[in-house]
């Protein structure tokens, strides 16, 4: 990758459910380290957006490269651009009957070849460093909601990826929760991850990103540094919206 090259680079993409045309003319770069927050109304194609990165969801056209290779479509190549594009769902998507420490150790050993030990010793450091060492040995459903999803986190980096998605990761959790999820992805950003995050969070937009981004009907609108986009938006819809979400 060209030095100052983006990691991530999405043009013109394209996207249809049927007649709805859910991605329009999408053109998105992100930079290594670089912490971009998509924020929108319901429906506007944000986790739609996430899902292309890789490739959860095919597109109809457009280009979407990753380090300037573009997305394989398929196969060995697809499985290893999945490990190097990590993903924080909404609902966890631990494997139930598996403990923590294996949920977080799996991908390593069966997609990164790496030894159990190896795998074993990472996913402890990790776990420390989401603040669930302790919890190694449960399985997930013994674990609140806040302490699932800070393994998922965990398990994504356990992978060392080179962008972490994270699709609304707050939004299944009770109030209480929320923070210590958005303390954990702090850290990340201040480590220097780059991140995309769909969030209805706008403190944490205000705090972590570099850019927000401003999705409508499968349009960005909007995207600029988060201090200019709260302060003056330039689109009448961002207003509406902020206005909507800064008066409750």
């Amino acid at each position: 990758m060209a030095a100052g090259a983006p990691l991530l680079q999405m043009e013109q993409v394209n996207k249809h459910f049927g007649d709805l045309h859910v991605l329009q003319d999408i053109d998105l770069e992100v930079d290594p380290g670089e912490v971009v927050i998509v924020v929108g109304p319901s429906g506007s194609g944000k986790s739609t957006l996430c899902r292309t990165i890789n490739r959860l969801e095919p597109i109809d056209n457009g280009t979407i490269r990753l380090e300037g290779q573009p997305l394989p479509s398929e196969g060995r190549d697809l499985a290893r651009l999945r490990s190097d594009v990590g993903m924080v769902f909404q609902q966890f998507n631990l494997f139930a009957h598996k403990s923590v420490l294996e949920n977080v150790t799996l991908g390593p050993v069966k997609v990164r070849g790496q030894s159990r030990q190896e795998a074993e010793r990472r996913a402890r450091e990790l776990l420390a460093r989401v603040g669930v060492e302790n919890q190694a040995n449960k399985l997930p459903a013994q674990l609140s909601g806040g302490q699932q999803q800070r393994v998922a986190i965990a398990r994504a980096l356990a992978m060392d990826p080179k962008l972490l998605l994270f699709d609304e990761p707050t939004s299944a959790l009770d109030p209480e929760m929320i923070n210590e999820v958005l303390d954990v992805m702090r850290d990340l950003a201040a480590a220097g991850m780059t991140m995309i995050v769909i969030s209805h969070e706008m403190g944490f937009a205000r705090s972590a990103a570099n850019r927000v981004v401003f999705m409508d009907g499968g349009r960005i609108l909007e995207a600029a540094p988060p201090e200019e986009f709260f302060a003056s938006p330039r689109t009448e819809r961002a207003q509406d919206f902020l206005s909507k979400i800064i008066t409750h």
